[in-house]
């Protein structure tokens, strides 16, 4: 459909949605008042990672578009955990580490939104401050007979962990009743209209619209993104070295530049649509590059998220180490670094050391692939020991993942 309202014409050739539950009224409502907005984010690490930067992003563009961006930090439902997409519980967090948590990942918000008291000003909100203080009793009169066993177990994060034989915990079960409780909330404190998350969230945002319409006769909206995935099918944000931190003392600015410049050339135009500000128009010139061409419009995807993340100081470095890396053959001044012992070290303990295998055996696989260079040159025998002796080396997985080893 064509839209009157720039907050969902913008989401709209930005490619941010997937699923509407009402669009033409959203988009009614979007053209004629400022909206308040939320996504939930639970606070299960100190660092988000590139797999909620989509999320991140769309907060930004309702921002952008003269809207109300309302963070919600799980507080409360991360001692729960949401089992979408898990084949087994999450670790239980205490109070304090959770605290901790949300302060750290707060800076990549500050990063990417305008926080303050005006009407379009971002707030953070920690859904702890309600839910930590519901009645267990209370909370099963008040909202247990809004919602059936038969329909919560259709449910995509509950059906598929059942299908593959995996344990449900009830303490899980309950995670859907507590965002939809979390919809109305903030429905009643902060006049929130509508709930925006990944697709996979779908079910639990027409949860809570359902439950504030039987509660309040609220109208609430919900609003849910593709499914995000690379074009080799790969899930987005994860790599064989582990996952694509936003947090800068999580991940060095280098790696995670290299992560938007390694990017495969079907994903571009897509990137720089979601993650970047880059205006439409040179998005397409950018994205229709061919050949060794196209690597220009990776550097521009990489330089763009970096410095929305990381600053442009983060991005300048290390755009300069790779150019010194790749372009001059030498060692870049932001490359990763790993201190090499006296003693020296086996290939397969620096890969592993420095990032680029996640265990042992991926180090040995990739060694045995042919993919382990130290100093440029291939290293096929899993023993081979490095020595301390002969100062700094560079170390290689692939073409495109270099680092340092450095006598300690």
């Amino acid at each position: 459909m064509t839209y009157q309202s720039t907050l969902l014409r913008l989401l709209d050739e930005r490619g941010y949605i997937h699923q509407l539950t009402d669009a033409t009224g959203l988009d009614a409502l979007a053209a004629r008042q400022v909206v308040p907005a939320y996504i939930g984010f639970d606070a299960t690490a100190p660092s988000l990672h590139v797999g909620s930067l989509v999320q991140i992003m769309m907060l930004r563009r309702l921002q952008q578009a003269g809207h109300k961006p309302i963070v919600v930090m799980g507080g409360g439902t991360t001692k729960v955990g949401d089992p979408s997409g898990k084949d087994e519980s999450r670790k239980l967090l205490t109070g304090a580490v959770i605290k901790a948590n949300i302060a750290s990942i707060r800076r990549i918000f500050e990063r990417l939104l305008t926080f303050g008291d005006g009407p379009t000003d971002a707030v953070m909100v920690d859904n702890g401050d309600w839910l930590d203080a519901l009645g267990y009793v209370e909370l099963l009169r008040e909202v247990g007979p809004h919602f059936t066993i038969n329909r919560m177990l259709t449910f995509d994060s509950v059906r598929l962990r059942l299908d593959r034989e995996q344990p449900l915990t009830f303490l899980e079960f309950n995670y859907m009743i507590l965002q939809a409780y979390d919809f109305r909330e903030l429905s009643r404190r902060a006049g929130c209209r509508l709930q925006m998350g990944g697709s996979d969230q779908w079910g639990n945002i027409v949860n809570g619209i359902e439950l504030a319409r039987r509660c309040d006769g609220a109208e609430l909206y919900g609003l849910t993104t593709p499914l995000l995935t690379t074009a080799d099918g790969a899930k987005m944000g994860k790599t064989a070295a582990g996952a694509v931190w936003l947090n800068e003392d999580a991940l060095p600015a280098y790696d995670f530049w290299q992560y938007w410049r390694n990017c495969d050339d079907r994903d571009v135009g897509r990137f720089l649509r979601l993650f970047t500000d880059l205006p439409l128009a040179e998005i397409a010139r950018l994205e229709a590059l061919e050949g060794q061409d196209i690597n220009r419009a990776k550097i521009a995807l990489a330089d763009a998220v970096t410095t929305l993340c990381r600053g442009e100081d983060a991005a300048r470095a290390a755009a300069a180490t790779a150019a010194a890396t790749f372009d001059a053959g030498g060692l870049g001044a932001d490359l990763p670094v790993l201190a090499l012992p006296a003693s020296g070290m086996s290939i397969v303990d620096a890969l592993v050391g420095i990032g680029f295998a996640a265990s042992r055996g991926e180090a040995k696989r990739l060694v045995a692939g042919g993919g382990a260079r130290i100093d440029g040159e291939a290293v096929g025998d899993e023993a081979f020991h490095i020595a301390a002796d002969r100062g700094e080396r560079r170390i290689s997985a692939g073409k495109k993942r270099h680092g340092v080893l450095r006598p300690a």
